[in-house]
C-alpha cells in the first residue's frame, strides 16, 4: 500500500516572505491514493492580526484563535502525520511556501519539492482551457459544494481528496465485479479504508432486456458450456 497525504492551509494573506502567516493546516491520510478517513487538523496562533480581506474568505477571526498553540507547538504532530511520502495540494506551491516559512522561522529543514504532487496542475492537463479552481472541479465532478459556505482547510481537504480520485481514476481501484445467484457485486472503499461488499439486485425488467440482448448476440462466450 502507497501511503500519501493531501494537505490543505489557511492563512493571513497571499505572501509569506511579508509577514501572513498559516492559521489553519488540515491533512487526509491516502492510501493507493483513496482517503482512509484519517486525518490531522489544526488551528494555530499566527501572533499577528487577521485582515478582514482574510477573515471574508476563510471565516476565521483573531478571537477564535485566541489560545490556540503556535506552529512549534504542533510541528512535531504535523510532521509525523505528514510521513515521507508524496503531499498533494491544490496550487501546492503556495501551502508549501507557507509552510516552509513557519518551519523555518523554527530552524526546522523545509519540506522536500520533490514530494509536491499539484492537484491544479493535474486539473489543467486533463481540462486544458477550462476553470480549474476547487469549487469548479467539484461542480465538474458532481462533487456536493452544499457545505462550502468559506474555506474551511479541513473541508477543503475532503472536496479536494474526492477531486483528486476522480483526477487519478483512483476510485476503481476498488471496484471488483463478481456474479453471485444473479446480483452484482461491487466492493468499495469505505471512509475507514476497509472495503465492504454491497450487493445489487437487478429487477425482473433488467433481466428480461438483458436476456432479449443476449439474444440477439451470435454464440455469446458466457452461454458456452
Amino acid at each position: 500500500m502507497i501511503r500519501s497525504v493531501l494537505f490543505d492551509t489557511e492563512t493571513t494573506g497571499l505572501d509569506p516572505l511579508t509577514g501572513d502567516r498559516v492559521i489553519e493546516i488540515a491533512a487526509l491520510e491516502l492510501l493507493n491514493d483513496l482517503p482512509t478517513g484519517a486525518h490531522f487538523h489544526a488551528l494555530v496562533d499566527p501572533q499577528r492580526d487577521i485582515p478582514a480581506e482574510a477573515t471574508r474568505v476563510h471565516g476565521i477571526t483573531s478571537s477564535q484563535l485566541a489560545g490556540r498553540p503556535l506552529f512549534a507547538g504542533i510541528v512535531d504532530e504535523m510532521l509525523a502525520f505528514f510521513g515521507d511520502g508524496k503531499l498533494i495540494a491544490h496550487n501546492a506551491p503556495f501551502d508549501f511556501g507557507f509552510i516552509n516559512a513557519e518551519l523555518a522561522r523554527i530552524n526546522r529543514p523545509a519540506l522536500d519539492k520533490s514530494r509536491m504532487v499539484d492537484t491544479l496542475i493535474l486539473a489543467k492537463q486533463r481540462f486544458p482551457g477550462m476553470p480549474a479552481s476547487l469549487d469548479a472541479l467539484c461542480r465538474r465532478f458532481s462533487i456536493d459544494l452544499s457545505a462550502r459556505t468559506t474555506h474551511n482547510a479541513l473541508l477543503d481537504c475532503k472536496l479536494l481528496a474526492d477531486v483528486y480520485v476522480e483526477l487519478t481514476g483512483g476510485r476503481q481501484r476498488g471496484l471488483s465485479l463478481a456474479a453471485d445467484k444473479g446480483r452484482a457485486q461491487v466492493t468499495v472503499y469505505t471512509h475507514t479504508g476497509h472495503r465492504t461488499p454491497r450487493l445489487f439486485q437487478p429487477s425482473e425488467t433488467e433481466l428480461a432486456a438483458h436476456e432479449a440482448f443476449v439474444g440477439k448476440l451470435k454464440d455469446p462466450l458466457w452461454r458456452a458450456a
